[in-house]
């Protein structure tokens, strides 16, 4: 989800499309939320592990 976001966030900044630089910040930063979560061990939607 974080690299869809940076992918995003790229192209919507290189294309001047605002609406696929909204979406990529979006996605990055639950990307990151869910990532951080993850490292301490906490469980995300009653999982311990996102593969």
């Amino acid at each position: 989800m974080i690299i869809l976001g940076a992918i995003l966030l790229i192209l919507g900044f290189v294309l001047k499309i605002q609406i696929l630089w909204t979406i990529g910040v979006i996605l990055l930063v639950i990307g990151a939320v869910l990532w951080l979560l993850g490292a301490v061990g906490r469980p995300v939607g009653g999982r311990r592990s996102w593969y």
